[in-house]
């Protein structure tokens, strides 16, 4: 029996190309545009706020000093801090086959495993602060003894990747991704990890069905998320969460962002119906939502319009740009001022933001983090008849924090 190694024997071998890995694109939209405190160190979050604005106006005479309304001022809290733990392993045999063991090349010689894991972080994260706990949704019925589900997001899934799948009804399942389809959308779940056993989703119970909207989640995030811009937008009668910050929605006009119909929205009509929704935003609203956030469907669509309306949109000279960090956006000239138009890739197809940046802010406790032991060390050692291993564990605890609700809008139930 020999000791693992995980690089396939080609730390030794000439290589003369680099280890073939496919382009990583930074779907951190949300983590590059938000204001950050770092300083939330656990405890109570204080969000204080307005309720109610003084509101007397007597015409004709004095109001009676019993019958004067106060402004109300409200303390809202965050009692837990959400928190979502990465987790890297590294067998001794491939640093030692790679040179000395030491901090150095375990954190910085093995080939950008740990930078390009943090991109994948900052995308899982990006991904449930923008849609809430699901990275994916099925797009068919998963029923039989073949481990296959059919999903919206193929490009979210890696190799070898724990999986939880579950409906309404159903009791969440575990799998592990065997193989990724991009074209059909179709993705292979085995039972483990190590094992060649496709799941049964013919067994009793285990079949997962788009009618009570089957998704994947990630390990813990069902009960363990951060607060989403889906749920904090969203009234509860259209699927978001019914308080923030412990207090009701519906009691005070400052925690309701202006919530639009989309149901009627086609691919003909998207942006004559991103204006009007903007006009109502902006009338109803306290802010001026500058950036309309949408997913990539969305933003084709509108894109498409755009370049066949024959100079109905004025598109703002030189503001096309494709981001570095993996999303588009467009500006357009309109009666309100310029609007940016921002297509995102970890955005879901069903909803489009109207966002003021001044309505949103991350409390963290130093963003992301590597675990430091008692003695300063990077990585935890362990042992095993398969030889030692170094595991590094990175840690993000914060949440977002939409301080001012009533600053944005969502256009909601897109589904052309």
């Amino acid at each position: 029996m020999a000791t693992t190694r995980t690089f396939q024997d080609m730390l030794n071998d000439y290589l003369p190309n680099k280890l073939l890995k496919e382009e990583l694109v930074k779907r951190d939209y949300l983590f590059q545009q938000m204001e950050k405190d770092n300083d939330w160190s656990g405890g109570d979050l204080i969000v204080p706020f307005k309720g109610g604005q003084a509101s007397t106006i007597t015409f004709g005479s004095l109001a009676a000093s019993n019958d004067i309304a106060e402004t109300k001022n409200v303390r809202g809290s965050v009692t837990s801090q959400p928190e979502v733990w990465g987790s890297l392993i590294f067998n001794h045999k491939d640093l030692m086959q790679h040179g000395k063991v030491s901090e150095q090349n375990l954190l910085k010689m093995l080939p950008d495993m740990i930078e390009d894991f943090m991109d994948y972080f900052k995308e899982v994260s990006s991904i449930n602060l923008l849609g809430g706990p699901h990275f994916a949704t099925l797009t068919a019925d998963a029923s039989a003894n073949d481990g296959l589900i059919t999903v919206d997001h193929p490009e979210r899934f890696h190799f070898d990747q724990k999986v939880l799948v579950d409906d309404d009804n159903s009791t969440p399942i575990t799998g592990y991704v065997k193989g990724i389809n991009m074209n059909t959308g179709v993705i292979l779940l085995h039972t483990s990890r190590t094992s060649g056993v496709v799941f049964d989703f013919s067994a009793v119970g285990a079949d997962m069905t788009t009618a009570q909207n089957a998704k994947c989640y990630h390990d813990g995030a069902q009960s363990n998320s951060f607060t989403s811009l889906k749920s904090a937008l969203l009234s509860a009668a259209n699927g978001g969460s019914a308080t923030l910050y412990g207090q009701t929605k519906t009691s005070y006009p400052y925690l309701q962002a202006i919530n639009i119909d989309g149901t009627a929205i086609t691919a003909a009509n998207i942006m004559s119906s991103i204006f009007d929704a903007l006009t109502t935003v902006r009338n109803r609203g306290k802010g001026k939502p500058s950036d309309v956030a949408m997913s990539y469907k969305n933003f084709g669509s509108c894109l498409k319009v755009i370049e066949g309306s024959k100079g109905a949109y004025t598109v703002v000279p030189e503001s096309r740009k494709a981001s570095q960090y993996g999303w588009d956006e467009v500006e357009i000239g309109s009666v309100k001022g310029r609007l940016k138009l921002v297509g995102i890739q970890e955005m879901d197809d069903d909803v489009i933001y109207f966002i003021d940046w001044r309505a949103i802010k991350f409390y963290s406790n130093g963003l992301f983090q590597k675990r430091v032991s008692p003695e300063g060390k990077m990585y935890f050692e362990s042992r095993a008849t398969t030889g030692y291993s170094y595991i590094v564990d990175i840690a993000l605890m914060g949440d977002l924090i939409l301080e001012r609700p009533s600053y944005c809008g969502v256009i909601h139930t897109v589904a052309y």
